[in-house]
């Protein structure tokens, strides 16, 4: 469109008991208003005026965050926006950027809107590509149809998905080229996911960065960012703030938060790195722990490259483990570990014979 402006009401689609307008109600993860901007800032518009009780002005502002707009409900500020001529689009009610439904989008000259309603308008031309939404349940009722169109663009751009009637992914998302979404992807909020990805089966992404040729498998990522030709899963989590690299290999019932993990580490198996810096190359042995919390306070652990830790360590937070040192299976280390030693933090053992045998006949077993 050649329209730079657009015009949305919010001042007669409240959404039932809650009084909210129905563009600041969700569709796959997204207010329905923030998609309504990407879909209009991709055909060109750059300044928005948005119609609005006074009492959701924040909630839109926020939609449109770091855009040229103006929420008011005063018929002055709309003059205002109007003095200049030129093309306009004008959403006199709530709507979704899908085609099939109603049809109550328009554009206009500026100079036919002046004074008028904005339910009609001298000249005006149907704009295509948008679906009236006048009920919370009709809302509701376009989900389907929301969700096929994102995966509409999203295969035409190169991806495939398998069974779309299983795949949810946010309007904000993008997707590289290649990428394979498997039956119970759920992609949600700002996430990039890359080229020649793998994600799901039954994995959820919300708000993360995930580089190319990545495998995601039932797992749950959230708030940060996992880099290229990295594996996580299955039953991995990994919680907000960290950064795990390339080539890293994040296993079944793994739990990573707040963490930093260097590229060619691996952590296979039945650990949890919180509040960690952790190296290279690194490898975790099965059980691993970072006793990060005291009760009081959290403490980072450090890890440097090429450390080897080995099964059931756990690393008694603040503490440093040296570049190439090693960690003794079942270890509980307490004090930093220079760069190429080893640490071994158990007790002796000690084997009582027959102690079995007469604790069974004590209890008569």
């Amino acid at each position: 469109m050649d329209q730079k402006r657009a015009i949305l009401c919010l001042t007669d689609d409240l959404s039932g008991e809650n009084h909210k307008p129905l563009m600041l109600e969700t569709v796959l993860f997204c207010p329905v208003l923030t998609w309504m901007k990407e879909q209009l800032k991709a055909d060109g518009v750059r300044r928005f005026f948005v119609l609005c009780p006074p009492e959701f002005a924040d909630g839109v502002r926020s939609c449109l965050d770091g855009e040229d707009v103006s929420v008011s409900g005063e018929p002055e500020a709309l003059a205002a926006f109007l003095k200049e001529d030129g093309p306009v689009a004008v959403f006199p009610c709530a709507a979704v950027p899908v085609s099939g439904g109603e049809a109550c989008a328009y554009t206009a000259d500026a100079r036919a809107l002046r004074g008028g309603t904005l339910s009609a308008a001298p000249g005006a031309e149907t704009l295509p590509g948008y679906s009236a939404v006048r009920t919370f349940a009709q809302l509701q009722a376009l989900q389907t149809a929301c969700r096929d169109e994102i995966l509409r663009r999203h295969i035409a751009a190169g991806v495939t998905v398998l069974d779309p009637s299983a795949v949810y992914v946010d309007p904000r998302v993008r997707i590289g080229a290649g990428t394979v979404l498997l039956p119970g992807a759920i992609l949600r909020g700002d996430t990039v996911i890359g080229r020649d990805c793998e994600i799901g089966p039954n994995t959820m992404i919300r708000d993360c960065a995930v580089g190319d040729r990545t495998v995601v498998n039932a797992s749950q990522l959230n708030e940060s960012t996992v880099g290229s030709d990295t594996s996580v899963g299955p039953f991995a989590y990994v919680r907000p703030n960290s950064r795990i690299g390339d080539h890293i290999k994040v296993g079944d019932f793994v739990e990573v938060k707040n963490s930093v993990i260097g590229d060619g580490t691996k952590i296979s198996h039945l650990t949890y790195v919180g509040d960690s810096d952790v190296g290279q190359r690194v490898n975790f042995g099965c059980g691993t722990v970072t006793t990060n919390y005291d009760g009081f306070k959290k403490h980072r652990c450090s890890i440097g490259d090429d450390a080897f830790l080995g099964c059931n360590t756990n690393l008694i937070a603040p503490v440093a483990v040296g570049s190439g040192a090693y960690t003794a299976a079942g270890s509980t280390i307490t004090r930093d570990v220079p760069a190429d030693a080893l640490a071994i933090a158990r007790e002796r053992e000690t084997v009582k014979e027959g102690w079995a045998a007469r604790q069974r006949k004590l209890h008569g077993k």
